[in-house]
């Protein structure tokens, strides 16, 4: 798994983004063409788990980029290179309290377990959907042991 803080996956990167608040509210900025994060965007998406410990994996793509954001609840994604004789797993829990992207490039398996009720993710892809369908490799949740998805205590 990965130390905190730190990245080994080629391409991965965790963007925390900033909150803008005021008397009004708050705003974070997801997506700015700016910032160069991201490339030409061809798909937003959203997808929710209704409950706790929900998983939803294994799933990557050896073309395809993809970004997520967490718009409520909080998640635990696994990424997994898709080098299989010798896999590097990391972890990161991401929570709508602390805004950040998670970016995750071609050739990583991804997959994430809500952690609250209602966790609700955008997503955005560099594909279509008919692109993505096209180069999609999955895996058995459990490919790399139960042990991925559980807390540890410390």
């Amino acid at each position: 798994m990965s130390k905190e803080g730190v990245i080994m996956l080629p391409g991965v990167k965790l963007v925390t983004l900033d909150w803008k608040i005021d008397d009004r509210g708050y705003l974070a900025q997801v997506f700015h063409s700016a910032d160069k994060l991201f490339p030409e965007a061809k798909r937003i998406y959203v997808v929710g788990n209704f409950e706790r410990g929900m998983i939803r994996a294994f799933h990557g793509h050896k073309q395809e980029s993809k970004y997520f954001f967490v718009l409520n609840g909080s998640v635990r994604f696994v990424l997994v290179g898709m080098n299989l004789e010798n896999p590097k797993i990391e972890s990161y829990v991401i929570s709508a309290r602390k805004p950040q992207v998670l970016v995750v490039p071609p050739g990583t398996y991804n997959g994430w377990q809500s952690l609250e009720e209602n966790t609700l993710l955008l997503a955005i892809s560099d594909k279509t959907l008919e692109e993505s369908l096209n180069d999609d490799f999955r895996l058995d949740p459990l490919h790399f042991g139960k042990d991925v998805w559980k807390t540890k205590p410390r």
